[in-house]
């Protein structure tokens, strides 16, 4: 995972808030702002990133939150009887300037973040949540949905027409519509608050990432594999310190250095740099604003009517109560953290073994694992890698693609992009019909969040007939030119999984934009995309394209022995780490609105939980960008485990079927999960294709751990 991945906010989005006036009284720009205009070039126009300018988002968003608003005046001051066409149907076909503008302003949130665009961030983001508040807010609007809503003739229209009638009226009415006058005015108020504090965190860790970058000597490299050493200069030597090697504040950086390195000196160094960001007491530190955001989410709950910010968020989703979302998590676990005390043991016995006499220690974890990893199943990951080839594992998620779905994709060279780096290609399906266009953003620069995630620029709909475009985007360490990128078995996987989201995209057919493409639950949106990662370790895949990057000769049969034997391994760390996420992020926004010292909180709530000492959270408080940067995954990141539950399940399917590529699964999967978006409720649309409730036991078996848990998701 990493898994922070982008959707495209559409005409409601479910987001923070600011002042209206300036949206209000703003003036038309002049027809010159390319940011404005609608999209030309072929597959229905693509977004014209080689025409931006950061001095254009301002005067874009305002006179297209304008135009908007605008728009939504004009429906909701329709005399005529609210009916589905005129005022649901009518709201689907506004503001299609915004979206356009606000695509290409989260491209530059996410990705081209740099210190100009980080001034219009601190000033539009609160504007842009002010207008959406202005939609939620407009009473002789949600009249008109309430009316349709309660109208007996409601059951004329189709199911998806319903369904769409069913999203505007729960928005609207969870975000505040029912609210009095005074009410809405605290709302907006706090709304306008989160923000300003949202961009500030986010801004704040992208300042701790880039600020504080290790430079080695060679002398300083012991244990590290020539890749990690190549990758670590050529980074060193595009920052102007030729000769050195550089380690950044990023994950992706950080993990293999903790893996590799045998100097324990410079690990601890790396780890508390890594996992001190957003929490050094300097003026990017984020805990007080951790602080100002839970109260005002419990504040802002309580206006709404909900005992917690955590009842509010989870009340649309598939587990429905924090309850249920918690009962998941505390059956995983003690099997989870039981298995790290195993995988500890298992560590400490190596270290004693040499001598070494330290105790395990969490900046020890990764690199006595790996060495348990090669006592015990003879697996070296650097035995792996170099049949891991960053182009290739591209080459094997569009096969896939094409397997499951019939996909095709066709590099095209003409369109624009953010950099250079970025490539595009067209998807049409097996008789050669263009589905949508998919942008890959490899690697890391200044000013990109860490980490991996999809994001949608464009959702498919039926309505006006527009195709999808979608994206992913990684930070690998960009390698010389001409030589391969090599990518970790775990890099693989988030490939794979981050395309799963890409595919979720493309495949949708459904009328409604609101309803389509990704826009689902939280808690079911990473459904598809962890199913994806099932096909890695196929050996159909393994076979044709985990080939060496010197020899071309596929992956040996006894390396892939040795994988698939090891799959089990480190289970335990990895479940715990997310876990404890996942709970902490639960237990914040079930405080209510108390005043909570980040830190403190943290540590007292990992003690109860019975936290091993030897590691900590995946994401620690202070840099919790999934909860703190947007409200996309607040009181949500159990999402992963509630969506993993149904995705083991559903690639049991397969499985029990004819494998892992049987067509009739797949075109199932396809038609009744894939294609749906949220115009089915996604429990239903799960039981369509599975015929039943999702059950835990395919996840516990995956993970290696006891199968006597008898629960499913949303019992």
């Amino acid at each position: 995972m990493k898994k922070l991945f982008l959707l495209l906010t559409l005409l409601l989005p479910l987001v923070l808030n600011a002042d209206v006036s300036t949206v209000k009284n703003v003036k038309p720009v002049a027809a010159t702002n390319a940011l404005l205009a609608e999209w030309k070039g072929p597959y229905g126009g693509v977004p014209p990133f080689d025409k931006v300018r950061v001095s254009d988002f301002k005067p874009a968003l305002e006179t297209a939150m304008q135009q908007n608003l605008q728009e939504i005046d004009a429906i909701a001051n329709n005399t005529d009887t609210p009916n589905f066409l005129n005022t649901i149907q009518a709201l689907e076909k506004t503001g299609a300037a915004y979206i356009r503008v606000k695509s290409i302003y989260d491209v530059w949130s996410s990705s081209m973040n740099t210190g100009d665009f980080q001034a219009v961030q601190t000033e539009m983001d609160p504007k842009i949540a002010a207008f959406t508040d202005k939609i939620i807010q407009n009473e002789k609007l949600f009249h008109r949905i309430e009316s349709i809503y309660n109208s007996p003739e409601k059951s004329q229209l189709t199911a998806q027409q319903q369904r769409l009638i069913w999203y505007y009226y729960t928005n609207f009415e969870r975000n505040g519509a029912r609210l009095d006058a005074a009410a809405k005015a605290k709302l907006l108020e706090i709304n306008q608050q989160l923000a300003k504090l949202s961009a500030t965190f986010s801004q704040n860790l992208l300042a701790d990432e880039a600020g504080h970058i290790l430079y080695l000597q060679e002398k300083d490299l012991t244990g590290l594999p020539q890749s990690i050493r190549d990758a670590a200069a050529a980074t060193a030597d595009a920052k102007g310190h030729k000769g050195e090697y550089a380690i950044l504040n990023t994950r992706s950086s950080m993990d293999p250095f903790l893996t590799y390195s045998d100097r324990r000196d410079l690990r601890e160094k790396v780890w508390r740099t890594y996992y001190s960001r957003g929490d050094n007491g300097d003026a990017h530190d984020n805990n007080q604003i951790v602080t100002q955001i839970l109260q005002l989410r419990a504040e802002k709950a309580k206006l709404l009517g909900f005992p917690t910010f955590a009842h509010l968020r989870l009340a649309n989703t598939m587990a429905k109560t924090p309850e249920n979302a918690l009962h998941l998590m505390t059956e995983i676990w003690p099997a989870a953290v039981s298995r790290v005390h195993e995988e500890v043991a298992d560590m400490q016995a190596i270290a004693d073994k040499e001598g070494t006499g330290i105790k395990i220690e969490p900046w020890d974890y990764r690199y006595y694992a790996e060495k348990v990893r090669k006592a015990k199943y003879d697996l070296d990951q650097n035995d792996v890698k170099p049949y891991l080839q960053l182009d290739k594992m591209r080459e094997a998620v569009f096969w896939v693609a094409g397997q499951l779905y019939g996909f095709q994709f066709k590099e095209i060279h003409n369109l624009p992009t953010i950099t250079p780096d970025v490539r595009v290609w067209e998807v049409s399906d097996s008789n050669g019909k263009h589905v949508g266009v998919w942008y890959f953003d490899p690697y890391a620069r200044p000013g990109k969040n860490s980490g991996a995630w999809m994001s949608e620029y464009r959702t498919q709909q039926g309505l006006e007939n527009i195709s999808p475009i979608v994206s992913n985007n990684s930070n690998f360490v960009k390698v010389k030119t001409g030589e391969p990128v090599l990518i970790s078995w775990d890099d693989a996987v988030t490939l794979f999984h981050e395309f799963g989201h890409a595919l979720h995209g493309l495949n949708s057919h459904v009328t409604y934009p609101s309803l389509a493409g990704t826009n689902v639950p939280t808690d079911y949106v990473e459904f598809p995309s962890a199913l994806n990662e099932n096909w890695l370790p196929t050996p159909e895949v393994l076979s044709k394209f985990a080939l060496h990057y010197k020899t071309g000769k596929p992956i040996p049969q006894e390396l892939v022995d040795k994988l698939e034997k090891s799959k089990y391994f480190n289970q335990g760390f990895k479940t715990t780490e997310y876990l404890a996420s996942a709970l902490v992020d639960m237990k914040l926004h079930l405080a209510g609105s108390a005043k909570i010292d980040p830190g403190s909180f943290e540590k007292e709530s990992l003690a109860e939980l019975g936290m091993p000492h030897e590691m900590v959270m995946r994401h620690r408080t202070p840099q919790f960008s999934h909860l703190f940067s947007s409200e996309q995954y607040a009181a949500g990141y159990y999402s992963y485990l509630w969506s993993e539950v149904i995705d083991r399940d559903a690639f049991e399917a397969f499985m029990e079927a004819g494998g892992p590529y049987d067509k009739t699964i797949a075109k199932k999967l396809q038609e009744k999960i894939m294609s749906v978006g949220n115009s089915v409720d996604p429990a239903d649309a799960y039981r369509e294709f599975r015929g039943r409730d999702p059950k835990i036991e395919a996840y516990l078996r995956a993970h290696g751990f006891p199968t006597d848990t008898k629960s499913a998701t949303g019992q």
